[in-house]
């Protein structure tokens, strides 16, 4: 699929950018309260922009910085030019490029690249989900006794820190085997397409925080839908991602501690 090689081009021109800014170090700034920025992001982003555009002049192009388009749009790239800005900022190398491609609202592929490790993951409708080009499929867990549960905080730290806290201790009550929190969501949820957690929750993402690791997860053999078990919009919502066989009783606790 060209898209698919167009992605991969796109996320390395991003990537190569943020490992320059990584190994130089970099100044970060707020958005707003503990969300963080920095001319990485930006750099990277246009870097992205430039490559989609080049081979697909007449795409819509949707950027977690500068790029604004119509989710509604026929052929739409939904990009995040550096997921897991606070560890990057924190000389953390887990970080990454996602880039999505969506026709008429269904993703096509997607495309995950942590620069700092050469890490990468890709995702083509019909065709699988791989790890460093090679396949993968979620965990096999029917018990939560079995599982590694992930999850993220948004960075409000009201109302929904307190509920996100409370589904932890639900999991952990379902006697899991751990809870993880990793601060990236595309690679959180590029982890439960590759098995290793049975579980990822987050009670909101923006589109291009899982733009590209809905498709790998669902490609990977699991399930993906808001905390209230609807499909997801692309819009902010709470994602729920699951090897499939854990998710409708994932789906009972992160629902019943979604008060917003």
């Amino acid at each position: 699929m060209r898209e698919l090689d167009v992605a991969r081009q796109a996320a390395q021109a991003g990537g190569e950018i943020l490992a320059s800014y990584f190994r130089q170090g970099i100044a970060m700034r707020l958005k707003q309260a503990c969300d963080l920025v920095s001319d990485a992001d930006v750099e990277s982003e246009n870097a992205i922009v430039a490559v989609l555009q080049e081979a697909f002049p007449n795409d819509a192009i949707l950027g977690e910085e500068e790029a604004k388009a119509d989710v509604t749009a026929e052929r739409l790239w939904i990009v995040d030019p550096l997921d897991g800005t606070t560890n990057f900022a924190h000389d953390s190398p887990h970080f990454a490029v996602s880039i999505g491609f969506y026709e008429n609202g269904q993703a096509q592929c997607g495309v995950i690249f942590n620069p700092a490790r050469g890490d990468w993951f890709h995702a083509l409708r019909g065709a699988g989900a791989f790890h460093n080009d090679e396949k993968v499929s979620v965990a096999d867990h029917s018990r939560f006794d079995q599982t590694l549960v992930g999850c993220g905080f948004y960075y409000d730290r009201g109302a929904m820190m307190e509920s996100t806290l409370a589904t932890i201790r639900d999991f952990f009550g379902q006697q899991i085997h751990g809870i993880r929190r990793f601060g990236t969501a595309s690679l959180d949820l590029a982890q439960v397409g590759c098995g290793q957690f049975g579980v990822f929750f987050e009670y909101e993402l923006s589109p291009w925080d899982f733009a590209a690791g809905r498709l790998f997860v669902e490609e990977a053999g699991g399930r993906i839908s808001t905390c209230r078990g609807t499909e997801l919009p692309l819009e902010k919502t709470s994602v729920l991602a699951s090897n499939g066989l854990l998710h409708e009783a994932a789906l009972q606790i992160v629902k019943k501690n979604h008060r917003l």
